[in-house]
């Protein structure tokens, strides 16, 4: 394999963007993988330690582009990197011609603009967001590698200055009908989110949707917002913007379990809020949920989104089966005869770093021990490159899958390579996967698996064995890539396809259970 990189002086793109220049060039004729990114320190380093050569010599800066590129040829390569151009200007095209390089020309061309979404490198993120909030503008800080204490600094400005800082590392909001980040296509309605997951608010706002309500605003608050070094500031604030919306009618409340000294904080604003509160704290057990306030108290995406759907006036249609609190016994039945007596092993291949979250929460609570890259608390970790053992979940989207490469959401190379590995294994009998739509994700990540599942089963089958694979698809039928068309093509490459996560978790674990009460 030859490996080169290119340098293209003093040219800035965003993160999102180059993630999917990334994606297309990967698709190329002859390229085994390609990296884009900006010449900051950081990125450098990255792109070493993921094996591209040349780096020390390009001369970068943090205003360079740098192309990294493996390839079968060095002709093939070098052809990319003398076309970059016209790479670069037809995915630029479809968002209409650049006509501002800085914040000052974007507030003259749009004086009446009051958000701004920031995607820089995380050692620039601080000050072009707080050069922001000096300039009036609420902000989306999609960026990640910030540090907290400069998290901390930027939200108790914006706090003074009564604007709300999204994030850091702040992947998905919905404000006033857009979408910001990796959002899906869900109408207006009653149903306000706070959401500190990425694509658990992408959860929930497309079941809220697809069950006949709608949201009217999705805020992100970033992964850190409610431990106890910040102290749940941006949920505080937004908590007091969507109680004074008058649109909004319930608020839904989405996180991991607050810090120990920000949980009182959050149940006395919960208990003084005039609306109804649902909150989704993920990784306690059922039951054991303590500190609710004045809350609704769930423990799952599916829950939540249906506790808020009822809180909202209307109950969801069939109540109980959206949720998926029904396992189909038969269908479990029917996969548990397919396995052999070896097949005793669940693989769950994640791009969404809330569902894997959400699947560990499932089968812990169905008594079954799950090794994780990002586990749950308490749980046994599993370091990125090391082989999968007994039940494992894998987040690809966690930052050591993500260093040099695009996110899992965006170009699904990583989890096509990490199926067909666990289909080798002869005890893998369970295989589950996400799959999530939307704006900003792959124009067609159903099939972007579809040819790898196939492959897995063919494996599988050739050994004689039968491979079951678990698949839930998070997003609507308004998204770009069409709910009901991938969900088509996930079954036509022989998947049991949920329409949420919670339920394929829910029929994954109900069949591991079933095995291993079958080999006892």
């Amino acid at each position: 394999m030859f490996t080169e990189s290119t340098l293209i002086k003093n040219r800035y793109f965003d993160s999102v963007f180059l993630m999917r220049v990334a994606k297309r060039l990967s698709g190329e004729p002859g390229v085994h993988e390609a990296a884009v990114f900006m010449g900051t320190p950081k990125n450098l380093q990255v792109l070493a330690d993921a094996g591209y050569t040349g780096i020390d010599t390009l001369g970068a800066s943090a205003n360079d582009l740098v192309v990294s590129l493996k390839t079968a040829t060095a002709e093939q390569a070098r052809d990319i990197f003398g076309s970059m151009d016209g790479w670069l200007q037809r995915e630029r095209a479809s968002a209409g011609p650049a006509t501002v390089r800085t914040l000052d020309q974007a507030l003259q061309r749009q004086p009446q603009s009051n958000l701004a979404v920031i995607s820089v490198p995380g050692e620039y993120a601080p000050n072009e967001a707080r050069r922001a909030l000096e300039s009036g503008l609420n902000v989306l800080l999609f960026s990640n590698n910030v540090s907290i204490d400069d998290e901390l600094a930027l939200k108790q400005v914006a706090q003074k200055r009564g604007l709300l800082l999204m994030g850091p590392d702040c992947g998905t909001s919905i404000i006033g009908g857009a979408g910001l980040g990796f959002a899906n296509a869900v109408r207006r309605g009653p149903v306000g989110v706070i959401g500190a997951s990425g694509t658990g608010i992408q959860e929930v706002t497309s079941l809220v949707h697809r069950w006949g309500s709608g949201i009217s605003h999705a805020i992100g608050i970033g992964g850190r917002d409610l431990s106890d070094a910040i102290g749940g500031i941006s949920a505080l604030q937004a908590m007091d913007a969507l109680e004074a919306d008058p649109e909004t009618s319930v608020i839904l409340l989405i996180s991991k379990p607050p810090g120990a000294k920000t949980l009182p904080r959050i149940d006395e604003r919960i208990a003084a809020c005039s609306k109804p509160v649902v909150t989704c704290y993920l990784g306690v057990s059922y039951g054991s949920i303590s500190g609710a306030g004045a809350a609704t108290a769930t423990s799952n995406l599916d829950a939540s989104a249906r506790a808020a759907f009822r809180l909202a006036g209307v109950n969801p249609p069939g109540d109980g089966t959206p949720g998926g609190e029904l396992v189909d016994g038969e269908l479990v039945g029917k996969e548990r005869a397919s396995l052999n007596g070896g097949q005793q092993f669940l693989r769950g291949i994640f791009a969404g770093g809330t569902l894997c979250y959400q699947a560990q929460q499932v089968l812990r609570d169905a008594g079954i021990p799950v090794h994780s890259n990002e586990p749950l608390d308490g749980a046994t970790k599993l370091s990125a490159h090391q082989p999968s053992t007994g039940h494992t979940l894998i987040d690809m989207g966690a930052d050591e899958f993500t260093q040099g490469r695009a996110h899992p959401m965006v170009d699904s190379t990583l989890r096509v390579t990490r199926i067909l590995e666990e289909a080798k294994d002869a005890r893998v009998g369970v295989l589950l996967l996400d799959v999530i739509l939307g704006y900003g994700a792959a124009e067609d990540p159903a099939g972007d698996l579809a040819e790898a599942i196939r492959q897995a089963k063919a494996l599988e089958a050739r050994a004689g064995a039968h491979l079951t694979v678990v698949a839930s698809i998070c997003g609507t039928s308004g998204d770009p890539q069409g709910l009901e068309a991938q969900t088509r093509v996930l079954e036509d490459a022989g998947a049991i396809v949920f329409d949420t996560g919670y339920r394929a978790a829910r029929f994954a674990a109900a069949l591991v259970s079933a095995l291993v009460s079958d080999r006892s």
